[in-house]
C-alpha cells in the first residue's frame, strides 16, 4: 500500500464507463484516497473507449498528458481500449497497471489501499441524474463494432443489488436514475438461463421490483433494440409510475440491404412496426436513435430508406454517427466505402431531417405539462433555468437555479423559442401528469419554486 492520498480520475466515453469511473471514485475514497480535479496527484486514472480509432486516440492523450502533468505518479489504465490493447497501452509513458477485467476493479486496485467491500454506488458526482449500471457484456455479432470483444459474455446485477443501490441514490437526492448497460434489453437472460418463466429476472421484472420502492424519483432506460420491445415490456412500461414515456430505440439504418449487411436483427418494417406499438401504449412517447450514415456500399436509394423510417418513426432526436471502419470488426474489410463528401452531405440533410422532426414534437407538446428535472441554468437568459423533460425534449422557465437544481418540477409547455421548449410552474393543485399520476412527494406548491 502507498502512502500518499490524492488521485484523479478522467472518463471517456458511455454511461456504463462513467457508472465504472463513480464506482472505482468511491473505493478510492473508502480507502482514504481524495480526488482532485486537477494539479500534483499521486494517482491518476483513465477510463478508457474504444469504439472507434479516435476513441484510442483520445485515450492515448490523455494518458501522455496525466503523466507529463503527474510525472511521479501512478498511472492506471481501465476501460475498453485496456482491454482491447493491454500490451500497447502498458508501453505508454508512466503506465503502471492496465485493467482489463471490469468484474475484478477492487481486486486490481488493491495495492492502492482499496478493499472488495463496496457494494454500488451511493452518488453521482457532476451529475444531475444518477446512471446505474444494471449488467454488462453483449451477445450480438453486429460486423461494424468491436464491443463484444471486450466486453463479451453476459453479466446482470441481481434485482436485490440494484434496488439497494437505486433506493440509496434516492436518499441521496437523485429524482433521477438511468438504467444502462451494453446491452440493457438482455438484462436477466443469464439470471434466468434455464428457470421456468414464472422464476425469470428480465428487464420488465427489474421495473416492476423498482417500481415498488419509496422514495421520489422517475426511470430512464438508455439504448435498447427494438426488437425486444415485446409485450412483456410494454406491459411493465404500461403499468410503471417511474418509467418516463421516453425510449431510445436504435436503428442504425432504414435500407434492409445494410441492416443485413451490419448484421442486425430487424428490418425496416418490423423496426417501424415496434414504434407504432410503442405509440398505441404510451401517450405521445419521445423516440429517439442512433443511426450511422456512409456505411460501406450505402448508396443514394439505401440512405433515402434511412431518411424515410426517420421520417415515418417521428424520432425526436436522431444521434448521427459517420461511419469510420474499425480494425478488429468484419465491416472494416468491407470494399465500396464511401466518399467523405458524400457522408457530409448526407450528415447536413439527417440533420435538417432531425430539426423538422424535433420541431413537429415540441408542436405537440405546446400545452402539456411536463415533468422536468432541473439540470443547469438557462444560457443567455438570467434568472432562467433548463432540464430534462420526461419526454427527454429540454425546457426552460423562470428560476432559481440553486433552488432548484437536481429537482422535479411540473411545466405546463407556453411555447418554443430557438429550438427549445418554455414553459412555467403550475401550482401543486393543477399539477396532472399527462402519462401518470405524480407521486404526492413530487408536487410542489408554485410558491415553493424560487422564482427569479
Amino acid at each position: 500500500m502507498i502512502s500518499k492520498r490524492q488521485f484523479q480520475i478522467l472518463t471517456l466515453g458511455c454511461k456504463v464507463n462513467q457508472y465504472e469511473s463513480q464506482f472505482v471514485r468511491e473505493l478510492l475514497e473508502q480507502a482514504g484516497w481524495t480526488q482532485t480535479d486537477s494539479g500534483k496527484n499521486d494517482l491518476c486514472i483513465v477510463n478508457t473507449c474504444t469504439v472507434t480509432h479516435e476513441a484510442d486516440a483520445k485515450g492515448r492523450q490523455a494518458i501522455r498528458r496525466f503523466h507529463a502533468e503527474n510525472p511521479k505518479a501512478a498511472v492506471v489504465v481501465m476501460g475498453c481500449f485496456a482491454t482491447r490493447d493491454p500490451q500497447g497501452v502498458a508501453q505508454l509513458p508512466g503506465v503502471t497497471k492496465v485493467i482489463t477485467d471490469k468484474t475484478k476493479l477492487a481486486e486490481d486496485l488493491a495495492p492502492f489501499g482499496v478493499l472488495p467491500t463496496l457494494q454500488g454506488i451511493s452518488r453521482f458526482d457532476d451529475h444531475q441524474r444518477a446512471f446505474v449500471k444494471v449488467q454488462d457484456g453483449c451477445l450480438l455479432n453486429c460486423s461494424y463494432c468491436i464491443i463484444p470483444s471486450v466486453r463479451p459474455g453476459m453479466r446482470s446485477r441481481s434485482m436485490a443489488d440494484i434496488a439497494m443501490e437505486v433506493s440509496r441514490l434516492a436518499e441521496a437526492g437523485y429524482q433521477e436514475m438511468v438504467l444502462t448497460g451494453i446491452h440493457l434489453g438482455h438484462y436477466g437472460l443469464d439470471l434466468s438461463k434455464g428457470l421456468p418463466k414464472e422464476k425469470w429476472s428480465r428487464l420488465w421484472h427489474l421495473l416492476e421490483s423498482l417500481d415498488a420502492l419509496p422514495g421520489d424519483f422517475r426511470i430512464r432506460l438508455s439504448s435498447l433494440e427494438a426488437a425486444e420491445v415485446r409485450e412483456d415490456f410494454l406491459k411493465a412500461l404500461k403499468q410503471s409510475r417511474r418509467v418516463v414515456p421516453h425510449l431510445h430505440l436504435c436503428l442504425q439504418s432504414g435500407s434492409d440491404k445494410i441492416l443485413g449487411a451490419m448484421r442486425r436483427r430487424y428490418r425496416r418494417d418490423s423496426f417501424l412496426d415496434h414504434c407504432q406499438r410503442v405509440r398505441e401504449i404510451l401517450d405521445a412517447p419521445a423516440l429517439t436513435t442512433d443511426v450511422i450514415y456512409g456505411f460501406p456500399g450505402e448508396t443514394e436509394k439505401d440512405f433515402d430508406d434511412t431518411v424515410e423510417v426517420c421520417q415515418k418513426a417521428g424520432f425526436c432526436k436522431i444521434h448521427l454517427f459517420a461511419y469510420s471502419p474499425r480494425a478488429g470488426t468484419d465491416a472494416a474489410r468491407f470494399p465500396e466505402t464511401v466518399e467523405p463528401q458524400i457522408k457530409a452531405a448526407r450528415r447536413k440533410r439527417l440533420l435538417e431531417v432531425e430539426a423538422g422532426l424535433l420541431e413537429t414534437y415540441q408542436t405537440r407538446m405546446v400545452g402539456r405539462v411536463l415533468d422536468v428535472l432541473v439540470e443547469q441554468p438557462l444560457e443567455n437568459r438570467p434568472g432562467w433555468v433548463r432540464g430534462t423533460s420526461c419526454r427527454h425534449v429540454q425546457v426552460g422557465f423562470e428560476g432559481t437555479l440553486g433552488a432548484l437544481r437536481k429537482h422535479r418540477f411540473p411545466i405546463r409547455i407556453t411555447g418554443i423559442e430557438k429550438g427549445l421548449l418554455l414553459g412555467e410552474p403550475i401550482p401543486m393543485k393543477e399539477s396532472v401528469a399527462p402519462l401518470r399520476p405524480v407521486p404526492k412527494t413530487q408536487r410542489f406548491a408554485l410558491e415553493t419554486i424560487s422564482l427569479a
